[in-house]
């Protein structure tokens, strides 16, 4: 072992053995900042973040563009496209949750409705502690009962927070200011941190009526504007087109640590549109899109020479991440006979040509995506080995054997041969699964039926990934194509898992833990909304989710996320595209913002602040602009 290794590996050491102390001192006792990794950078007297700039000035619209149309603000159900603000996991604009989660570190959450939390050594519950200072828009306080309530319906009615809180069995009032979470299991490390992520809605509102005395429905969409906690209410709507949210001048917690130097603009507007290429002409024009978040490595490197940007009046900016890179690939739904066969799901990886598409089209901006923990010590590499083996030879008979004896690797298409040679190892692969080449056509061998699925996509990014692997999926005689629909569609059908293939993405943080129920559990699988897109059923994975949610340290979550990431590759359950460590981010020189941002998440927008001066001198010059 090198002295630089040596350091490594006891600094390694040295910090697995401090998070555990801190676990351990965190029992029975009330504390703010919480943490699943090792103490937060603030302590626990955590003040403000460290980049925003605490005098930053409130005012201004911030005006952004919304692909597709919306028909409901209640996103914590399955039916219904809820409008821009809200959102499926989290408060949103809205609302507030327990805890609010660090915009500069990983699996760190610091006080918002809850002032502090204290669980016991055996992690069997968790006890919250609320602010007094907590309030409804309506000047009602955020009570005890308003949690319990919350957790009851969003278990009840959410497929995410439903197995993301699978262990928690109740929630009961202590007292007045403090209710208490029971699980159903002890040693869930994560779990009492977690429950901070808990988004508290008004139960006195949902349980009222409206304005035509009907009693309002929490398990339906709706188009009446929720009362909320947070920092915005919605002002304005036009049902499907448009939705502006206006700051709450005496918004609770305005002064609190997390919000100091954020949420500064006055008006945030969101227009509809009902494409990308529309969305692209209203930004290079100015006055509905005032920031552009860019995906398009071709966009990016070739789009950006309008006249705003060639007068200095948009700015491209790249922010580079620390965070963990998602998974993003080609999700194959098993609720399809024909992707249920591993055999055939590894036999589609080999077409896809991640080389040829970096170099030609993306301009060698993204990196192979060859883990679903990229960028983090979580991801599995070499050979299975050590607390890892310990765990995967368990289940050795139900294993693919290869994943034993062989380093997981994705095909690298790095010279002229390689087209051969790939497409060559998918065609021997689907002749052991029972397929032939019949005419040019991928058949069954048996019943002569056609290899042949659809891509289902919601913008011309999914074209641009898809065509080139359809094109090579061809020339094997399997009959790909693509189907773009509107968003709108796109969500019911993806929430409601009617596709053969689509294009999906799966973040994943620092600390793994009861969220991997929602991507991987059996369960899961038949849970219209949840994010286990392939489908997957697996008594393997379904006992990996749980040995990481239930890990009894950090060695021990380390080496059972490596096991489940070997397993989920070994099962080709997805093919694999590719990252970028960095945020892309085009806006009008409207703003003023912090010098510093958040590396972890690479932008907090939250924190910028329009500047009048600036302002004003764009709209001198381009009519329309804010």
């Amino acid at each position: 072992m090198t002295a630089g290794r040596s350091r490594t590996f006891f600094a390694s050491m040295l910090a697995v053995a401090f998070a555990a102390s801190l676990q351990a001192s965190f029992a029975d006792e009330w504390h703010t900042t919480s943490s699943l990794i090792g103490p937060s950078k603030y302590g626990e007297n955590f003040q403000r973040y460290d980049y925003v700039n605490p005098d930053a000035p409130k005012g201004g619209i911030y005006n952004s563009v919304v692909v597709g149309t919306f028909d409901s603000f209640n996103p914590y159900i399955v039916q219904g496209a809820p409008a821009a603000g809200f959102a499926e996991f989290g408060g949103g604009l809205l609302y507030d949750t327990l805890m609010d989660q660090a915009t500069d570190e990983g699996s760190v959450s610091h006080p918002l409705i809850a002032e502090a939390y204290k669980y016991p050594s055996d992690y069997s519950s968790a006890t919250y502690r609320l602010n007094p200072q907590a309030k409804w828009h309506d000047g009602q306080p955020i009570t005890v009962d308003d949690v319990i309530w919350s957790f009851q319906v969003l278990k009840t009615n959410s497929p995410m927070y439903s197995r993301y809180f699978e262990n928690v069995t109740e929630a009961v009032a202590i007292s007045d200011r403090e209710v208490e979470f029971h699980f159903s299991q002890k040693g869930n490390r994560e779990l009492p941190k977690i429950l901070g992520d808990l988004v508290v809605l008004p139960k006195h509102w949902w349980e009222g009526t409206d304005a035509s005395g009907k009693k309002r429905d929490i398990t339906r969409p709706t188009l009446e504007p929720p009362l909320g906690s947070a920092a915005y209410k919605i002002a304005s709507f036009k049902p499907g087109s448009e939705i502006i949210w206006q700051r709450v001048p005496d918004y609770w917690a305005a002064k609190l640590p997390v919000k100091i130097g954020r949420e500064n603009f006055d008006t945030q507007r969101f227009t509809y549109i009902l494409d990308d290429n529309a969305a692209w002409q209203a930004f290079t024009k100015g006055g509905l899109q005032d920031l552009r978040p860019e995906n398009s490595s071709r966009r990016w490197a070739t789009f950006y020479n309008f006249p705003a940007i060639n007068a200095g009046d948009v700015i491209k900016k790249e922010f580079k991440t620390t965070s963990p890179e998602p998974m993003q690939g080609f999700m194959l739904n098993q609720r399809r006979p024909l992707f249920q066969d591993r055999l055939v799901r590894a036999a589609l990886t080999y077409p896809f040509d991640f080389e040829t598409m970096n170099r030609t089209l993306f301009y060698n901006s993204n990196t192979r995506t060859q883990s679903y923990f990229q960028g983090t010590e979580l991801a599995s590499s070499g050979l299975p080995k050590g607390k890892e083996l310990e765990i995967l030879e368990k289940y050795r008979d139900k294993l693919p054997p290869e994943l034993f004896t062989q380093e997981f690797k994705l095909p690298v298409y790095d010279s002229p041969q390689s087209e051969r040679k790939y497409l060559k190892q998918a065609v021997d692969l689907f002749t052991k699964a029972g397929w032939v080449i019949k005419g040019g056509k991928m058949v069954n061998a048996k019943t002569g039926e056609p290899f042949k699925f659809e891509i289902l996509g919601s913008s011309d990014t999914d074209q641009v990934i898809s065509s080139p692997y359809i094109t090579n999926l061809r020339k094997i005689g399997v009959d790909a194509t693509l189907r773009i629909i509107d968003p709108t569609q796109y969500i019911n059908r993806r929430n409601n898992f009617d596709y053969d293939v689509i294009i999906g993405i799966l973040a994943q943080s620092e600390s793994p833990g009861n969220e991997q129920r929602d991507f991987w559990s059996s369960k899961a699988a038949d849970t219209p909304g949840s994010r286990n897109y392939s489908g997957i059923k697996n008594p393997v994975v379904d006992a990996l989710v749980d040995r990481i949610i239930f890990a009894t340290d950090r060695d021990d979550l380390v080496a059972a996320t490596h096991a489940l990431d070997r397993v989920l590759l070994w099962n080709s359950y997805v093919v694999p595209q590719y990252y970028r460590a960095v945020v892309w981010i085009a806006y009008w020189n409207k703003f003023g913002m912090p010098e510093k941002q958040p590396s972890y998440r690479g932008a907090d927008i939250d924190s910028w602040w329009v500047d009048p001066a600036k302002e004003k001198a764009l709209a001198a010059k381009y009519k329309g602009v804010n």
